[in-house]
């Protein structure tokens, strides 16, 4: 592969996180689609809608994401060595999801993952609530047609989302700002259209601003179906 042969990454505007910039688990399974195997994305700016941005590959294999002279992300191979708990039920997960913290107050509301102002099949409308018992946060979900491929199987992209909010409502649990800064995930098996799913996320561990989370996706059967982590870090206070 080269710089040459790789088209221009555009996100569009529905896939947002934040009103001006792309949902970081939809843009980080975008860019990782461009490499093989297990990927690690390392966000350097928030990923912009609507605009070109250009891969060039590099001589050590990993791949770097310019807008202009802007560099946006780094992707490369990774070593994803995640622990995932006991997949809570589908019944746990609903009701966690009705204490999501965003209805009460939401900084994103458009979030195309966890924005309670998307509709039903607009945005994935994943709201991740508290599971005690459990020590994680919880949401079921249920995939609708627009995020599949031919085959009636979600798209990866899709897939890498899921998986990227629960891992903020892990590491926030009362809604404070942060950034999602360095994502890596290995999808097992896509799931299907229409196909009833939990996704879970837990902290690993905090460091000052920086906290670590792994977030996973199972399907009906308590299956397996994907997994994360994810390095969130809180903006530095004025």
């Amino acid at each position: 592969m080269t710089a040459g042969t790789i088209a221009p990454l555009v996100i569009g505007a529905r896939f947002c996180g934040p009103p001006q910039s792309a949902n970081g688990g939809y843009f980080c399974g975008r860019l990782a689609a461009l490499a093989e195997g297990t990927v690690t994305v390392r966000l350097r700016v928030p990923p912009p809608l609507e605009t070109p941005m250009q891969p060039v590959v590099r001589d050590d294999g990993r791949i770097a994401l310019h807008a202009g002279d802007v560099l946006v992300a780094e992707a490369g191979p990774a070593h994803l060595a995640l622990d995932v708990p006991r997949p809570v039920s589908h019944e746990e997960a609903l009701a966690a999801s009705r204490q999501f913290v965003g209805f009460d107050s939401h900084p994103f509301g458009t979030c195309f993952v966890c924005g309670v102002q998307r509709a039903q099949g607009d945005g994935l409308r994943i709201f991740a609530g508290p599971v005690p018992a459990a020590d994680c946060v919880a949401a079921p979900w249920v995939p609708d047609a627009s995020l599949c491929r031919p085959d009636g199987e979600v798209a990866p992209e899709f897939i890498w989302a899921a998986l990227d909010c629960p891992g903020f409502c892990a590491a926030s649990p009362d809604g404070r700002s942060m950034l999602l800064a360095e994502f890596s995930a290995r999808v097992e098996r896509r799931v299907g259209v229409g196909e009833p799913c939990v996704v879970m996320g837990w902290l690993l561990r905090r460091e000052g601003r920086k906290h670590e989370v792994g977030t996973a996706l199972f399907d009906a059967d308590g299956d397996l179906c994907a997994r994360a982590h994810g390095l969130w870090i809180e903006p530095r206070k004025p």
